[in-house]
């Protein structure tokens, strides 16, 4: 594992933890020998993490469109910005780049980054750790909810398993370096039923 791709607020949050954690999740990267990969921009969540992996001598690789660099809130202190055209080639190219996914807090856009490869792994795209630091408990509903898609029978519980949880920054990436990807994808069961 030589990268992680992180998902993360363009905000600050509600609560000075989050940023806290956020920042001591960047030093673990860089405590760890990762490079960063996220979504190139300056303010929020976005932003700390990125100075903080700069600040301890880290790797700091920014993927951002076209349409947010001419906003202004791309960040020019990284050591690889990365500008394409659209969202679409900015997750493709974030993807590519990592070995690893995880999500800090954020709202509609790092939720829809996470799902979007945590489906992926799922269906056998990637075989990539996918993860969630859940600082302060943000992520406790979303727990619970993809909890209730097992019991509902919308999802299987091994694919439920195979996302990394934890609050601890540290801890977490040692579950995404002990992270094995299951061996049979989410249409194994229809193909045996045949």
């Amino acid at each position: 594992m030589k990268a992680v791709c992180v998902y993360c607020g363009s905000s600050n949050g509600a609560k000075p933890v989050y940023g806290e954690a956020v920042q001591a999740f960047g030093r673990a990267l860089v405590e760890a020998d990762l490079s960063l990969v996220y979504g190139g921009g300056k303010v929020g969540l976005m932003g700390m993490i990125a100075d903080s992996v700069m600040a301890a001598g880290g790797r700091a690789i920014g993927v951002i469109p076209e349409l947010l660099v001419d906003k202004e809130i791309g960040h020019h202190g990284l050591t690889e910005l990365h500008v394409v055209p659209d969202m679409h080639q900015r997750k493709k190219m974030m993807a590519d780049l990592s070995d690893a996914f995880v999500a800090l807090p954020g709202g509609a856009g790092t939720l829809e980054e996470l799902f979007e490869v945590f489906t992926w792994s799922q269906l056998g795209y990637h075989h990539k750790p996918v993860a969630v630091l859940n600082i302060a408990g943000f992520y406790d509903p979303l727990i619970a909810m993809l909890d209730h898609t097992v019991r509902e029978g919308f999802t299987q519980r091994t694919y439920f398993d195979t996302l990394q949880i934890d609050s601890d920054p540290t801890a977490l990436i040692g579950k995404l370096q002990r992270y094995r990807p299951l061996s049979r994808d989410k249409w194994s069961q229809h193909r045996d039923a045949v």
